[in-house]
C-alpha cells in the first residue's frame, strides 16, 4: 500500500512539474482590444550599451491603436524603433509618432525590423533572467511586461 501512495505521489509531481514547464512558456498579457505575445530580448554582446525588446501585438479590435511609449528598469532611454534596408544600407530610425496597430492586425517586433530599443543600460540584461517595462498605447493605455532574456545570437535565423 505504501509503494502505491509513493507511485501516486511521484506521478503527481511529475504531472505538476510538466504543467509548470508548459505554462511557464505562455507569456501573454492583454490591454483592451490588445495582445502582447512573448516579450523578450537578448543578451547583449560585450561592451554593447544597448539592447532591444521583442514581441508580437495583436489588435482584435474595431479600431487602430498605436504604441506610443515603453519603459524598462534597465534603461531610462528607451524608444520604439524600426530598422528597414533603404538602397542597400540597413537604416534604423526612433518612431517619435509610435507605431500603429492596425484594427485586426499584427504587428511583430524582431531583431531586422520593428523592436523597442534600450538606450545607455543601466545593467546589460543576462541570458535566462528577465526584465519589467511597461508599454503604452493611445487607446488601450499602459500595460506591464516582462522580457525574457535569450542568448545573444536569438532571433538571427
Amino acid at each position: 500500500m505504501r509503494l502505491i501512495k509513493e507511485i501516486a505521489f511521484a506521478a503527481t509531481l511529475t504531472l505538476a512539474a510538466g504543467f509548470s514547464i508548459v505554462t511557464g512558456h505562455a507569456h501573454e498579457v492583454k490591454i483592451g482590444d490588445l495582445e502582447i505575445i512573448h516579450p523578450w530580448s537578448r543578451q547583449p554582446l560585450p561592451a554593447a550599451n544597448a539592447g532591444a525588446g521583442f514581441f508580437v501585438i495583436e489588435n482584435k479590435g474595431a479600431a487602430d491603436d498605436r504604441l506610443v511609449k515603453a519603459t524598462a528598469t534597465i534603461s531610462d532611454n528607451v524608444q520604439i524603433h524600426e530598422m528597414a534596408m533603404k538602397d542597400g544600407v540597413m537604416e534604423m530610425k526612433e518612431l517619435t509618432d509610435g507605431l500603429v496597430i492596425p484594427t485586426g492586425g499584427t504587428v511583430e517586433l524582431k531583431p531586422g525590423s520593428y523592436h523597442i530599443m534600450f538606450v545607455d543600460l543601466k545593467e546589460p540584461p543576462v541570458e535566462g533572467t528577465a526584465f519589467e517595462g511597461t508599454l503604452t498605447f493611445e487607446k488601450a493605455g499602459t500595460v506591464n511586461v516582462t522580457y525574457e532574456v535569450a542568448a545573444p545570437n536569438a532571433g538571427m535565423n
